[in-house]
């Protein structure tokens, strides 16, 4: 056996599996497994991708100030602050790499994304799962959870897979209660479809101690090419950006993604589909007799008797050509998590179920 080994924690590290994309045998294929854009990116932004291919010869630029600037003036936000990457994983990824190692822990609740638990294992730092309540963090039993060895907390707002939502008032009760060497990570990966939500920007800008993610992968329909920021105080920005590739997003992923943050009529159009759209299918699966919370995302949690029933479920569905995803790994064995699709995607789900649960024919 060799003795060359790898750093701490690497080992304990599941991959990450993704969403399913095929059905074996079968060609007219629905993919609901991955919460992406049915509607695909702006046509500014393929425009804009197709620009930029003519200059793959190219480096890019290192600074990212034009994509910046236009997150910036979008969302009302100080430049300087701003740190662009490879998907919202990659800044988690930096976040960890940055403020955590052997000895530390990193917080993050039983429902929360895995990729929190994948980056402090990546980083030497013991992972810490807290409990939530009725599928919705509970800020108190985070704070349980500190200890003098905590160094960051990761909340998904809206959460994935649950689709539920902290409120402003107990995030900033969070930030405040939070022990001085503690960094609270806001991941608003899905915070476009919720309505009225800066994604915890006001918090980042009245606290030194909150970070905030966002990415172009969900809303603007470009999570083929993993463009994602962070926002923050100063100094953390300027931490991450000393570890960050000089080279870390392509020319062609920085005009794109810059060029569907501008397409706001894209956005917005995307957006009100889907709130309708979740509301239709969320009402369709109660009527069916499921459990399925008030979603803040574009997908719905939908809850059955059992785990057994759940995968039956899925069977059914993946008989019709409708991939969904399976969330025992999130701690939601007897649930299923289904995208919010398009408008003959969701009618076709809510009948292939409702034959399922036999309220229709």
């Amino acid at each position: 056996m060799s003795d060359i080994k790898p750093q701490p924690g690497i080992l304990e590290i599941a991959p990450y599996v993704g969403g399913a994309s095929k059905i074996e045998g079968v060609t007219d294929v629905v993919k609901l497994s991955s919460n992406e854009n049915p509607f695909g990116p702006s046509e500014k932004a393929t425009e804009a991708f197709r620009r930029a291919s003519h200059d793959l010869h190219r480096y890019p630029n290192t600074h990212h100030t034009p994509l910046r600037t236009a997150i910036a003036e979008q969302h009302d936000l100080d430049v300087t602050r701003i740190i662009c990457g490879v998907g919202s994983d990659e800044i988690i990824a930096f976040l960890c790499q940055a403020y955590a190692g052997v000895g530390d822990e990193v917080i993050y609740t039983e429902h929360g994304f895995s990729m929190y638990k994948i980056s402090a294992l990546a980083a030497g730092a013991t992972p810490v799962k807290v409990g939530e309540s009725d599928r919705v963090v509970d800020v108190d039993k985070i704070l349980a959870g500190c200890t003098p060895r905590t160094r960051l907390v990761f909340i998904a707002n809206p959460g994935n897979p649950t689709g539920t939502m902290v409120k402003p008032a107990e995030l900033k009760r969070l930030a405040e209660s939070l022990p001085e060497k503690v960094l609270l990570v806001l991941d608003g990966a899905y915070a476009e479809f919720a309505d009225g939500f800066d994604g915890g920007a006001s918090l980042v800008d009245s606290r030194d101690n909150v970070v905030m993610t966002r990415t172009f992968s969900k809303a603007y329909g470009l999570g083929g090419l993993r463009v994602g920021w962070g926002y923050g105080p100063a100094e953390v920005i300027d931490v991450l950006n000393r570890i960050r590739g000089p080279f870390n997003l392509s020319e062609p992923q920085l005009a794109t993604a810059e060029a569907a943050l501008r397409d706001r009529d894209h956005v917005d159009r995307c957006v009100r589909e889907n709130d309708r759209l979740r509301a239709w299918l969320r009402e369709a699966l109660i009527g069916h007799g499921l459990e399925v919370d008030e979603s803040h995302a574009n997908f719905l949690l939908v809850r059955f008797a059992d785990e057994a029933e759940a995968v039956a479920c899925d069977e059914a569905l993946k008989a019709d050509g409708l991939i969904v995803r399976r969330v025992g790994g999130y701690g939601f064995p007897e649930a299923l998590r289904i995208t919010v699709g398009d408008e003959p995607a969701c009618r076709r789900v809510a009948h292939v179920i409702g034959r399922f649960k036999g309220t229709v024919e």
